[in-house]
């Protein structure tokens, strides 16, 4: 299984100097990687959907490199997106297949930096031709990161540029890259975050047993809701309890916000505070306090959370309050 996996969208790479060198940069200075060439693969043949999409599955990181044509992808990649990207696989009612999975843009800019502002002739910043491939990740669930992208990554002899620079430029993106996806791969802010995701993804799904919770709360959790305030694994035990008198199963809960910051008055090595900002969609019972009706809440948590000497992240306060 390669960590990451790299989709190169050019449609044909061997002319593209730029686009080439980011790639070797890429492969010298990460171990873990799979490096799917498009422009090989199916430039004069249909996807093999089952083959990139077990490509992905197996991925931690997914890295789109490609150049920028015409403010998008190139047509080669749409096409690859829109037949991979299926029906519940990315989307859909069962579409969480690429759930939690780090997204990131690496792409080749021909243009100048300052055409891209307001005053540029592009009139309009990188990022902001690139809102739908964000929304692509969020809808499919993944974990989207800032961009990366240098400017200036063509090579016309006698016209624009030297090959030397555009291949110097290509082996410091990829030496960019490289060290995103470092970061990526041993944050422990990214960490927490996933982390956050699978913890709500469990609860919305409100299963008979709390065990699925229980390793990820300290023995001694003090766990403060509008329902009062528990304490350790049994405190927990009796809330949950309570929610699941309350609450139906496959509820929603959306993270509107999350803001992660190092504790410094934490007892605990690795210590940090989760602010978070949750809407919660639910179907209630008939016997619960909301007598059967559908509820929609906002409310903010704040998380004490550490980092255990295995990696796992251990919740030492859970504090919810109204908005």
């Amino acid at each position: 299984m390669s960590k990451v996996l790299v989709i190169s969208g050019h449609p044909n790479l061997d002319q593209s100097n730029a686009n080439s060198a980011i790639l070797q940069s890429l492969t010298k200075r990460i171990d873990d990687i799979e490096v799917r060439r498009l422009d090989t693969l199916y430039s004069n043949n249909p996807i093999d959907v089952e083959a990139e999409q077990k490509a992905l599955l197996e991925a931690e990181v997914i890295v789109l490199q490609f150049p920028f044509y015409w403010y998008s992808v190139p047509a080669l990649l749409k096409r690859w997106i829109d037949q991979v990207f299926t029906y519940n696989f990315a989307f859909g009612p069962e579409g969480d297949k690429l759930a939690n999975k780090h997204f990131l843009l690496s792409i080749s800019v021909g243009g100048p930096k300052e055409s891209y502002g307001p005053l540029g002739y592009n009139h309009f910043s990188v990022e902001e031709f690139l809102r739908p491939l964000e929304q692509l990740a969020y809808l499919a669930k993944m974990q989207y990161h800032k961009p990366i992208y240098s400017h200036r990554m063509v090579y016309i002899e006698g016209v624009y540029n030297t090959l030397s620079d555009v291949q110097a430029r290509g082996d410091q993106h990829g030496k960019r890259v490289a060290d995103a996806i470092d970061v990526l791969m041993n944050s422990p802010e990214l960490r927490i975050k996933q982390f956050v995701t699978t913890w709500f993804g469990q609860f919305d799904q409100l299963p008979a047993s709390s065990e699925a919770f229980l390793p990820n709360l300290s023995e001694e959790v003090v766990w403060q809701a509008p329902e009062g305030r528990f304490q350790g694994h049994a405190g927990f035990n009796d809330w949950y309890a309570w929610a699941r008198k309350t609450f139906k199963p496959n509820c929603e809960h959306r993270v509107d916000q999350i803001d992660i910051k190092p504790d410094a008055d934490s007892a605990k090595p690795n210590g940090f505070i989760v602010d978070l900002r949750i809407n919660l969609r639910a179907d209630t019972f008939e016997s619960s306090d909301f007598k059967g009706e559908s509820v929609e809440v906002q409310v903010k948590e704040r998380w004490q959370v550490h980092i255990d000497t295995e990696g796992k992240v251990i919740i030492d306060s859970y504090v919810v309050s109204p908005l």
